[in-house]
Protein backbone atom coordinates (compact mmCIF):
# COMPACT_ATOMS: atom_id res chain seq x y z
CA UNK A 1 0.00 0.00 0.00
CA UNK A 2 0.93 3.58 -0.93
CA UNK A 3 1.05 6.08 2.17
CA UNK A 4 0.40 9.81 1.16
CA UNK A 5 0.20 12.78 3.29
CA UNK A 6 -3.24 14.40 3.00
CA UNK A 7 -2.91 17.16 5.62
CA UNK A 8 -0.28 17.83 8.49
CA UNK A 9 -1.25 19.62 11.87
CA UNK A 10 -1.26 22.79 10.83
CA UNK A 11 -3.14 22.07 8.24
CA UNK A 12 -6.09 20.22 10.38
CA UNK A 13 -5.21 23.42 12.88
CA UNK A 14 -6.06 26.28 10.31
CA UNK A 15 -8.87 24.12 8.22
CA UNK A 16 -10.79 23.54 12.37
CA UNK A 17 -10.17 27.26 13.41
CA UNK A 18 -11.72 28.36 9.72
CA UNK A 19 -14.48 26.28 10.23
CA UNK A 20 -15.38 26.86 13.48
CA UNK A 21 -15.56 30.42 12.66
CA UNK A 22 -17.90 30.01 10.05
CA UNK A 23 -20.26 27.52 11.84
CA UNK A 24 -20.25 30.68 14.24
CA UNK A 25 -21.69 33.20 12.24
CA UNK A 26 -23.45 31.17 10.96
CA UNK A 27 -25.25 30.02 13.95
CA UNK A 28 -29.18 31.79 14.54
CA UNK A 29 -28.76 31.13 18.42
CA UNK A 30 -25.91 30.12 20.16
CA UNK A 31 -28.14 29.54 23.72
CA UNK A 32 -30.27 26.88 21.18
CA UNK A 33 -27.00 25.22 19.58
CA UNK A 34 -25.17 21.96 20.55
CA UNK A 35 -22.38 19.77 19.32
CA UNK A 36 -22.33 16.34 18.93
CA UNK A 37 -19.28 14.05 17.64
CA UNK A 38 -20.00 11.00 16.14
CA UNK A 39 -17.46 8.09 18.20
CA UNK A 40 -14.48 8.02 18.04
CA UNK A 41 -12.50 11.35 16.42
CA UNK A 42 -15.35 13.43 15.46
CA UNK A 43 -15.87 13.62 18.88
CA UNK A 44 -12.39 15.30 19.01
CA UNK A 45 -13.25 17.32 16.14
CA UNK A 46 -16.31 18.43 17.40
CA UNK A 47 -14.68 19.40 20.97
CA UNK A 48 -11.98 21.48 19.39
CA UNK A 49 -14.88 23.57 17.02
CA UNK A 50 -16.90 23.56 21.02
CA UNK A 51 -13.56 25.00 22.53
CA UNK A 52 -13.27 27.32 19.19
CA UNK A 53 -16.75 28.57 19.57
CA UNK A 54 -16.80 29.26 22.90
CA UNK A 55 -14.06 31.37 22.33
CA UNK A 56 -15.87 33.43 20.21
CA UNK A 57 -18.96 33.74 21.34
CA UNK A 58 -18.03 33.78 25.13
CA UNK A 59 -20.65 31.09 26.01
CA UNK A 60 -20.62 27.70 27.29
CA UNK A 61 -21.65 25.12 24.51
CA UNK A 62 -23.73 22.05 24.93
CA UNK A 63 -21.61 19.07 23.38
CA UNK A 64 -22.52 15.12 23.33
CA UNK A 65 -21.08 12.25 22.27
CA UNK A 66 -22.79 9.81 19.63
CA UNK A 67 -21.45 5.60 19.17
CA UNK A 68 -24.04 4.73 15.85
CA UNK A 69 -23.17 1.01 16.03
CA UNK A 70 -26.64 -0.09 16.68
CA UNK A 71 -27.75 1.99 13.45
CA UNK A 72 -25.32 1.08 11.01
CA UNK A 73 -26.86 -1.24 8.13
CA UNK A 74 -23.99 -3.31 7.70
CA UNK A 75 -23.69 -4.82 10.92
CA UNK A 76 -25.24 -8.76 10.16
CA UNK A 77 -23.10 -8.73 7.20
CA UNK A 78 -19.94 -7.20 8.96
CA UNK A 79 -18.31 -10.85 10.11
CA UNK A 80 -16.88 -9.19 13.36
CA UNK A 81 -18.86 -8.09 16.27
CA UNK A 82 -18.47 -4.35 16.90
CA UNK A 83 -17.36 -2.23 19.52
CA UNK A 84 -20.01 -0.39 21.32
CA UNK A 85 -18.75 2.57 22.29
CA UNK A 86 -20.41 5.73 24.94
CA UNK A 87 -23.46 7.83 23.93
CA UNK A 88 -23.84 10.83 25.74
CA UNK A 89 -26.06 13.11 25.28
CA UNK A 90 -27.15 15.20 28.64
CA UNK A 91 -29.88 18.04 27.36
CA UNK A 92 -32.84 18.22 25.67
CA UNK A 93 -32.28 18.28 22.08
CA UNK A 94 -35.83 19.26 20.79
CA UNK A 95 -36.18 22.49 18.93
CA UNK A 96 -31.90 23.23 19.29
CA UNK A 97 -29.42 23.47 15.94
CA UNK A 98 -27.16 20.28 16.57
CA UNK A 99 -23.83 20.29 14.46
CA UNK A 100 -23.12 16.91 14.27
CA UNK A 101 -19.32 16.32 13.68
CA UNK A 102 -17.33 13.13 12.03
CA UNK A 103 -13.67 12.94 10.83
CA UNK A 104 -14.71 11.65 7.46
CA UNK A 105 -17.62 10.76 4.74
CA UNK A 106 -17.28 8.41 2.32
CA UNK A 107 -20.79 6.54 0.99
CA UNK A 108 -22.97 8.31 3.55
CA UNK A 109 -24.25 5.40 5.50
CA UNK A 110 -22.43 6.33 8.83
CA UNK A 111 -24.00 9.61 8.50
CA UNK A 112 -27.32 8.08 7.66
CA UNK A 113 -27.03 5.94 10.87
CA UNK A 114 -25.68 9.19 12.80
CA UNK A 115 -28.63 10.78 11.65
CA UNK A 116 -30.88 7.95 12.68
CA UNK A 117 -29.00 7.57 15.78
CA UNK A 118 -29.11 11.38 17.51
CA UNK A 119 -33.15 11.80 16.21
CA UNK A 120 -34.01 8.95 19.11
CA UNK A 121 -33.18 11.83 20.99
CA UNK A 122 -35.46 14.22 20.07
CA UNK A 123 -36.19 16.29 17.21
CA UNK A 124 -34.20 19.11 16.68
CA UNK A 125 -35.04 22.27 14.58
CA UNK A 126 -31.92 21.46 11.96
CA UNK A 127 -29.10 19.86 11.52
CA UNK A 128 -26.10 20.77 10.47
CA UNK A 129 -23.34 17.96 9.55
CA UNK A 130 -19.59 18.95 9.40
CA UNK A 131 -16.44 16.82 8.62
CA UNK A 132 -12.97 16.95 8.53
CA UNK A 133 -12.29 14.72 4.84
CA UNK A 134 -14.70 14.24 2.20
CA UNK A 135 -13.25 11.60 0.11
CA UNK A 136 -16.74 10.97 -2.18
CA UNK A 137 -18.01 8.01 -3.25
CA UNK A 138 -21.26 8.69 -1.82
CA UNK A 139 -24.12 5.49 -2.19
CA UNK A 140 -26.51 8.09 -0.22
CA UNK A 141 -27.18 11.71 -0.68
CA UNK A 142 -26.16 12.97 1.89
CA UNK A 143 -23.46 16.61 1.94
CA UNK A 144 -21.59 17.81 4.38
CA UNK A 145 -22.59 21.38 5.32
CA UNK A 146 -19.26 22.52 6.33
CA UNK A 147 -16.20 20.75 4.96
CA UNK A 148 -12.69 20.76 5.83
CA UNK A 149 -11.13 18.97 2.68
CA UNK A 150 -12.01 17.35 0.17
CA UNK A 151 -9.97 14.32 -1.84
CA UNK A 152 -10.98 11.91 -4.93
CA UNK A 153 -10.42 8.57 -3.56
CA UNK A 154 -11.04 5.22 -5.16
CA UNK A 155 -13.31 2.98 -3.42
CA UNK A 156 -10.34 0.28 -1.89
CA UNK A 157 -8.53 3.61 -0.67
CA UNK A 158 -8.27 4.31 2.98
CA UNK A 159 -8.21 7.49 4.93
CA UNK A 160 -7.35 7.82 8.57
CA UNK A 161 -7.57 10.27 10.53
CA UNK A 162 -4.85 10.58 13.22
CA UNK A 163 -5.51 13.35 15.90
CA UNK A 164 -3.12 13.51 18.97
CA UNK A 165 -5.63 13.14 22.06
CA UNK A 166 -6.65 9.70 20.30
CA UNK A 167 -3.29 7.94 18.71
CA UNK A 168 -0.96 9.87 20.93
CA UNK A 169 0.55 11.14 18.02
CA UNK A 170 0.73 14.37 15.78
CA UNK A 171 -2.41 15.58 14.52
CA UNK A 172 -2.22 14.13 10.65
CA UNK A 173 -4.31 12.74 7.37
CA UNK A 174 -3.04 9.72 5.17
CA UNK A 175 -4.24 8.06 2.10
CA UNK A 176 -3.70 4.45 1.79
CA UNK A 177 -4.01 3.00 -1.76
CA UNK A 178 -2.72 0.29 -3.80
Amino acid sequence: MNEKLILDAAEIRKIIDGISEQIFSDIPDIDNFAIVGVQTRGVEIGNRVRRNIERLSGKSIKSGILDITFHRDDLATRGVLPIIKETRIEFDIDKLTILLVDDVIFTGRTTKAALESLTTFGRPSSIKFMVLIDRGNRELPIQPDYCGHSVKTKIRDKVKVKLAEIDNMEDSVYIYSE
